[in-house]
């Protein structure tokens, strides 16, 4: 099926489950370029299986074909579609998934819709790279560093500011969002920014379920490791329809 965007987007669904009027809307991550992988669907038929809801997979443009405003735009529209259906809808996504989701999440409670939940496994927060912590965590982290990733900021601003909250999430009011739930490694440089936003949103009433995995990676609950199986069952959990 496409969204109202013209995008591809996957309809992932239990089989023989009986249809909730909930959805899980996943944001697979790639750093703005890459698109989905076997581990994002692994996790998202786990999330189907386990909570006996439909996931939705939007498959989004990439660079240079996509830019963050737009790709907020659709996400969001999507799923106010499922909103407008009756359902309730959990967002989730991971690394610059993440940022699309909370982007969204953001635009929505400014539209008047609040997210039932919204799920961020090490999340992109702030395109600026200007957290003075990412310096003591970037010997620690063989996956990202703030070089490139200001490369790839530039890029995926489009037309923006990088302080702008369609493209840094960071950067924009929490109040009256739905319940977050965080995942970071302490070993992943994108770490210091997830702190801020506990904090952030916790200032501001949000309830945060709060999960650093201490000594773990970027995206550490799509390995196939110990540390990996508790994030991903922690995910899963939080996007249980209640």
């Amino acid at each position: 099926m496409s969204d109202p965007s013209g995008w591809p987007v996957y309809d992932v669904e239990p089989i023989g489950a009986a249809p909730r009027a909930s959805v899980a809307v996943y944001v697979h991550g790639g750093g703005w370029v890459n698109e989905i992988t076997g581990q994002h669907w692994r996790l998202i038929a786990r999330i189907a299986r386990e909570t006996g809801q439909r996931v939705v997979v939007p498959v989004h443009p990439l660079l240079p074909l996509g830019a963050a405003r737009q790709v907020r735009d659709g996400v969001a529209e999507l799923a106010r579609v499922e909103r407008d259906a009756g359902r309730e809808v959990r967002l989730a996504g991971d690394s610059s998934g993440g940022q699309i989701a909370l982007s969204a999440a953001l635009k929505l409670r400014d539209d008047g819709v609040t997210i039932a939940s919204t799920t961020l496994l090490s999340p992109a927060l702030d395109l600026t790279w200007s957290n003075p912590r990412i310096d003591a965590v970037q010997p620690s982290d063989p996956w990202l560093g703030r070089p490139g990733g200001r490369v790839l900021a530039q890029a995926w601003r489009g037309e923006d500011e990088l302080d702008d909250p369609a493209v840094s999430p960071l950067f924009g009011s929490m109040a009256g969002l739905g319940p977050l739930t965080i995942l970071s490694g302490t070993r992943d440089v994108l770490n210091p920014d997830a702190h801020v936003l506990r904090e952030k949103a916790q200032d501001a009433g949000v309830p945060v379920a709060w999960h650093e995995a201490e000594g773990q990676l970027h995206v550490y609950a799509l390995l196939p490791t110990r540390a990996g199986e508790q994030g991903a069952r922690v995910i899963v959990e939080s996007l249980r329809p209640r």
